[in-house]
């Protein structure tokens, strides 16, 4: 895993082999000073471009994503152990993302004309506060830079990003695209740094806004030291996301669509699916054939194309997740298979199932951010749905019926969360809102929401004679 030592160094490790790949000095506080100095420097230059100019830069960042596929995939999946294909799908995702931002803003930031109540003329403008600081997760290395990034340099923003340390090398990587796509200086940079010092940019008096992806712990940190300073966040959460399986479900396709939703990245995304809500009259079918087709996962080095489950992302984060497993098991739940830790060579961790899944165990109660499902009996669709809403989070979650009106007014009345998949698993589009309720966090990405979280929502009132 990224550690950084007394030398101030951050040190990156491959979770396929466990063998070093790179370090990377940390910046000194004058050097951070001055970096923070120089993206407030190019915001005041940036805000002034028109959308149009702003717009061709993004666009640009789109196809130099493009150029640079193979380089930042092998990096990516060198430094977390995400399948290749994934990594290069993630990097299509990306330029999804700058392609429907540019396209978006135009709509989303224009000026808006209201007629005041009392006489004369309104105004709202949508203007840029400044320099943004975004704390960001591992797990998807391009795609949680991009996320918010791309938004809010569309916006009129700068950018700092202080990346998890074991994926340094891909934020260096993206710094350089973005450079080479002609991005002016100084509106985005890599922070390598510490907590210590990263708690001294949230403090920063030329630092507007702060965005985390994180744990809810993390984020309940962070809230904390943004709100001291009367800073907006956005939080974007973990989650122990439910797919509930209704009893006129095709479970065939709700078993392999599942099993996907719980392995894709390695099982380490937050809007997975992770607890599997099935009722009585199908679940001994579910079960049997999501056991089976877990079972027969191919393992191994994600850099080969037959590999479906590749590493955990670090070697910490492994012992986490077994941790768990036996919480649970000693709390009531049955092991169906996995849950062996492997000899060998990297962090590799089986696909782990386990059934009699209740409350008071980690596998209910707890986000399990690795290849485990859990299995839980519901009596019917209604106590499917309590189950479902039993948590303190609410990022995402899905329903498989075959009566799609049902499970859409299922999702838009009952589902407390701020995403609902209906026969499919999680994955973000750029045109649809991000984000959830309760300790899953709050504030929303893409769709054109993520262009006003940070800006100054501002009121020109004039009177008329």
């Amino acid at each position: 895993m990224a550690t950084t030592t007394q030398e101030e160094t951050i040190t990156t490790i491959n979770p396929t082999t466990g063998n070093t790949l790179s370090t990377y000095p940390c910046l000194g506080d004058k050097e951070l000073e001055q970096t923070i100095h120089q993206s407030h420097d190019a915001f005041l230059h940036w805000k002034n471009k028109s959308i149009e100019e702003r717009g061709k830069v993004i666009s640009a960042i789109g196809k130099e994503l493009q150029n640079y596929k193979s380089d930042l995939a092998e990096m990516m999946t060198d430094e977390m152990g995400k399948l290749l294909k994934q990594s290069e799908q993630e990097i299509d995702l990306c330029t999804a993302i700058c392609d429907y931002t540019v396209k978006k803003a135009p709509e989303v930031l224009k000026n808006e004309e209201r007629e005041l109540v009392n006489g004369g003329k309104g105004i709202i403008s949508y203007a840029p506060i400044g320099v943004i600081y975004g704390i960001q997760p591992w797990n998807y290395p391009a795609y949680q830079v991009i996320r918010y990034t791309i938004a809010n340099l569309m916006a009129g923003n700068s950018v700092l990003l202080k990346h998890a340390g074991n994926v340094t090398g891909t934020a260096k990587l993206l710094r350089f695209i973005f450079d080479t796509a002609g991005l002016p200086s100084g509106l985005f940079n890599v922070l390598v740094i510490t907590h210590d010092q990263s708690d001294a940019v949230i403090k920063h008096n030329l630092v507007r806004g702060v965005t985390l992806t994180g744990s809810p712990k993390a984020g309940a940190v962070i809230g904390e030291k943004a709100g001291a300073e009367l800073k907006k966040t956005v939080l974007e959460l973990g989650s122990n996301d439910a797919y509930l399986v209704l009893e006129d479900a095709d479970i065939d396709l709700a078993v392999s669509t599942c099993v996907q939703g719980r392995i894709y990245n390695n099982g380490e995304t937050c809007i997975a699916a992770k607890r599997f809500i099935v009722t009585d009259a199908v679940y001994d079918e579910f079960k049997e054939g999501f056991v089976k087709a877990m079972k027969a996962l191919r393992t191994g080095d994600p850099k080969d194309e037959k590999t479906e489950l590749g590493p955990m992302a670090r070697e910490d984060l492994r012992e986490k997740l077994h941790d768990q497993v036996q919480q649970s098991i000693e709390n009531g739940a049955r092991l169906l298979c996995g849950g062996e830790i492997p000899q060998g060579d990297g962090y590799f961790y089986p696909a782990t199932v386990l059934d009699q899944v209740a409350s008071g165990q980690p596998a209910y109660d707890d986000e399990l951010f690795g290849p485990v499902a859990s299995l839980i009996k519901a009596k019917d669709n209604e106590d499917a749905m309590r189950i479902a809403n039993d948590s303190r989070f609410g990022l995402g979650g899905g329903i498989f019926s075959k009566d799609v009106d049902k499970a859409v007014e299922m999702a838009e009345k009952h589902f407390d969360t701020g995403m609902v998949f209906i026969n499919s698993f999680g994955l973000a589009d750029p045109s649809m809102p991000f984000g959830g309720v309760k300790d899953s966090g709050f504030g929303r990405e893409h769709g054109g929401f993520g262009l006003r979280e940070f800006v100054n929502v501002k009121s020109i009132m004039i009177t008329e004679d």
